[in-house]
This record gives C-alpha cells, sequence and structure tokens, in this order.
C-alpha cells in the first residue's frame, strides 16, 4: 500500500514499447528535396539558359570579326584578332544614319507609350470598378480580339488611314497636318485607343485594390475621374511599369507596321534600318549588320534590367487576391 496522494513510477511492460518499422523510420519528409534534386534543376536551368543565350552571344562574336571570318569554314566563336572598331564604323556607314533611326524610334516608342497606358487604364478602370449593363459581354469581345494579328488588320487599317487621308486632303489641302499615311501618326495614334491584352492587366490588378478606399473617397465628395487619377493610379505604379515596358519592346522590334506605313528612307525605325543595311551593295557586311543589331538590343536589355524589380512585383500582384 502507498500513501493517499503519492505515486508510484512503474516502467512500461515490454509489450508497450514504441517501435518504428525500418521502412518507415529512413524515410524522407515528402516535400523535400535532396542535393541531388536541386543540383539536377539547377544543371537543367543552366542548359536551358545556355540554349537561350548562345543567338546573342554569336551575334557579339560575329560583331567582333572581320568580312573574311564571318564566312570562314569551320566557323570561329572566338575571334581573332578582335575588330571593336566595327562599332564606330557602323555609325559612320553610308545610307545608315544610326542616330537619325534612333531619334525616330524613340519617338514613335515615346507616344505609344504613354498613349497605350493612359488609355488601357482607363479603359481598364472603367470594366473593373464601374458596374454597368453589358460590361460582361464587351469585356469578352475585347478579349477576343487579342487572338486577331495585326496581319488580319493590316490591310483594313490601311485603307481606314487613306480614307482619312482623302478627306483631309479634300477639306484642307495636300500635305495638310492631318495626313495620315507617309508620316509616323498611323504608327503611335493606334495606341491612344487602348491595348486589349493591357486592358486586360490593369483589369486584373485593379479588381485586387480594396473597394473600401475608393467608397471613402466617394463619401469624401470624389468623383470617379479623381478616385482613378489619386487612388488607384499611384496604387497601380508595379502594374502601369509592365504595360510601358511591353509597349516600349513592342514598338522598339515591330518591323511590319512601320515597312507598311512609312514611305521615306529619312523617316526609318532601326528595324528598317537594319532590313536596308542587310540588302545594300548586293549582300550583307555580317560583322556590321551584327554590330548594328548589337547596339538595337542593348537599350531594352539595359530597360530590363533597370525596372527588373518594378516588372516582376508588377507580374507577381497582377490578379493575386
Amino acid at each position: 500500500m502507498t500513501p493517499e496522494g503519492s505515486s508510484m513510477l512503474l516502467p512500461d511492460p515490454p509489450h508497450s514499447k514504441k517501435t518504428t518499422p525500418p521502412n518507415v523510420r529512413h524515410a524522407r519528409p515528402v516535400g523535400r528535396r535532396t542535393r541531388w534534386d536541386l543540383l539536377g534543376i539547377h544543371l537543367g536551368l543552366v542548359c536551358v539558359c545556355a540554349g537561350l543565350l548562345l543567338p546573342f552571344l554569336w551575334m557579339l562574336s560575329t560583331s567582333l570579326k572581320t568580312v573574311a571570318q564571318t564566312t570562314e569554314t569551320p566557323p570561329r566563336f572566338v575571334p581573332h584578332p578582335w575588330q571593336p572598331q566595327n562599332y564606330l564604323t557602323i555609325f559612320h556607314y553610308p545610307n545608315f544614319d544610326m542616330v537619325m533611326l534612333t531619334r525616330n524610334t524613340l519617338l514613335i516608342a515615346l507616344l505609344s507609350v504613354i498613349g497605350t497606358t493612359l488609355s488601357s487604364a482607363l479603359v481598364a478602370y472603367g470594366f473593373a470598378r464601374i458596374a454597368f449593363r453589358g460590361r460582361g459581354i464587351l469585356f469578352a469581345i475585347m478579349l477576343a480580339t487579342i487572338m486577331i494579328p495585326f496581319p488580319v488588320v493590316m490591310v483594313s487599317t490601311f485603307r481606314i488611314f487613306r480614307w482619312m487621308d482623302s478627306l483631309s486632303a479634300a477639306w484642307l489641302g495636300p500635305d495638310n497636318c492631318l495626313q495620315m499615311l507617309g508620316t509616323f501618326k498611323p504608327l503611335w495614334l493606334p495606341a491612344w485607343f487602348g491595348s486589349a491584352f493591357n486592358i486586360f492587366l490593369l483589369r486584373q490588378f485593379f479588381i485586387t485594390v480594396p473597394r473600401e478606399l475608393s467608397e471613402a473617397a466617394r463619401i469624401d465628395g470624389c468623383s470617379e475621374l479623381m478616385i482613378f487619377s489619386r487612388i488607384i493610379l499611384p496604387l497601380a505604379k508595379p502594374a502601369l511599369a509592365v504595360v510601358a515596358l511591353f509597349s516600349f519592346l513592342n514598338v522598339w522590334n515591330d518591323f511590319l507596321a512601320p515597312l507598311v506605313y512609312i514611305q521615306r528612307p529619312r523617316q526609318y525605325t532601326l528595324a528598317l534600318g537594319l532590313q536596308s543595311l542587310q540588302n545594300q551593295h548586293g549582300g550583307s557586311e555580317w560583322h556590321l549588320l551584327m554590330a548594328a543589331s548589337v547596339l538595337v538590343c542593348l537599350p531594352t536589355l539595359i530597360l530590363f534590367f533597370l525596372a527588373q524589380r518594378t516588372f516582376i512585383r508588377g507580374i507577381a500582384t497582377t490578379g493575386g487576391k
């Protein structure tokens, strides 16, 4: 007998001890990767990145070669001797004004970026924050236009601009300020009517903004335009930066639209300038063509790395609740 209130510690019986089966004791927890798994993933990513970088590295290598080394067999990846003066030669090459081409492209890109960013944000705000009859149907029709590429509507758009030129010529005479064809207007004016993809992107971001902010602003007497400009746009800077970057890259690399609407060499963009450089003298001087291509690609690479954090944050927060 033991005193009342006291306790006696009795050993566990032999058959009550917990044992772990050998196949469970050394099992790897679910979701944990080993070093070999991570090493395989990183090696795979390195191989994919190397495959994507190879054309750019070859372009850079060719830009530092002589004209004879660009056509030798077997091809030489590392040039010897290096020819960095190719980058200076391209600025003085006949019928290829690098400064003029860059100025024309930057002008079109700047007007297009401003237009598509403002117009797409305004339309996206209407789809995201303003309830009206038929909003879902209109949004679905707008999304369907994403599947229509530019070559499909190229002829129709050209005929519209030509019709506008005929009307302006009848009212104001030839060579008036409203003339479209042969100018930069057809390249940047459509951007001021919004882009379906950019509208969708911004709408998904505007949906995530709490409606309590808009309701509080309405109580204070703000109109929809004031709510849009003072509350929504400041919060949407990452998404707006993504739209601006996409628009800039699209205009910077565009070749078909300038080919259709531009008629004089002094209005050429960089894409058309590279094409004309390739066809000069009955052949291509590949070392100079690659040097010009490197200079054309350089601003887009610099812009992406400078805006990388904003770009990733805008993509990550778009559409997330």
